[in-house]
């Protein structure tokens, strides 16, 4: 676990790095992406556009990116 975010639970206060790779907007997760996922390991598309304030279209559209960049991937590494 992150330092970061240790230090956050232990002292059950919201993350103030906003230069953290793992920061979000959402202090119900002590502002930490890390610690949703912790806490949650499966979220759905709403829930991360909540925690994103992005709307579920475009983070749809982003899943799906990643999806054809790994099939991409997955492929160049079987020839």
């Amino acid at each position: 676990m992150r330092k970061c975010l240790q230090e956050c639970i232990l002292k059950d206060k919201v993350c103030a790095q906003k230069d953290c790779r793992g920061w979000i907007e959402y202090k119900d997760d002590l502002n930490c992406s890390f610690l949703s996922i912790k806490k949650y390991k499966v979220l759905t598309l709403e829930e991360v556009a909540k925690r994103l304030n992005l709307s579920i279209v475009r983070i749809k559209q982003i899943q799906d990116k990643a999806l054809q960049k790994l099939q991409k991937n997955r492929r160049l590494r079987g020839l």
